[in-house]
Formats: C-alpha cells, structure tokens, sequence
C-alpha cells in the first residue's frame, strides 16, 4: 500500500461540495402523477413532483420530498436560488457531497 489519500469521488454534475454540506442543482416538473426522481436533465437532477406550482405547494412538495429520499430532517434543506423557477439550487446542510450522491443514487 502507497501512503497516498484516495482519489476525490467522481459526482454527478447535479451535486456539489458546499461549505456547510453541500449544493444540489434540480429541476422541477411539477403536476406529474406521482413525486419521483426522474434521473438528470442538462446537469440538473430531475425531479417530478405531485403538488401544482401555486403559492410554493411545489416548493414545499420539493423539500420535503427530498428530505424523505435523502433521509434527513425537513430542515437541513433550503432554496438557495430559483424560489419561482423550475432551476433550483438546494443546499443541504450537514450532508456532504459524496454522500449525498450516494442517497440519490439509492432513492431511485
């Protein structure tokens, strides 16, 4: 064995080390059948959501959703930028990029 530290994991380009966790670029369709991960789109993570976007039911829809496939409190997750747009920017905090990429992976 070398004495060398293991190689930085290889993300999806969805996910992004943050400061206090890390940052998760989504995209939203919202009034799908069911809330669901739908894989990526144009380096955003896909995202199918239930709820209408009318009065931030979706937003609302979204965070919480995420925070039940990602398995952490409702809380650790908030909006960055794109409150009124389908784009999105999360940060997730306490929740480091690898694994964080490695939730989503296993929630689909």
């Amino acid at each position: 064995m070398t004495g060398g530290s293991d190689p930085p994991p290889i993300l999806p380009p969805y996910v992004r080390p943050g400061t206090a966790g890390s940052e998760l670029i989504v995209r939203v369709v919202p009034r799908a059948g069911r809330s669901a991960l739908a894989g990526a789109r144009e380096g955003a993570l896909l995202v199918r959501l239930a709820a209408p976007p009318v009065e931030g039911a979706a937003n609302q829809a979204l965070l919480r959703f995420l925070a039940e496939v990602l398995g952490v409190p409702r809380t650790s997750i908030r909006i960055a930028s794109g409150e009124r747009s389908r784009d999105k920017r999360l940060i997730i905090v306490g929740l480091q990029a690898p694994e964080l990429a490695r939730r989503l992976g296993s929630g689909r």
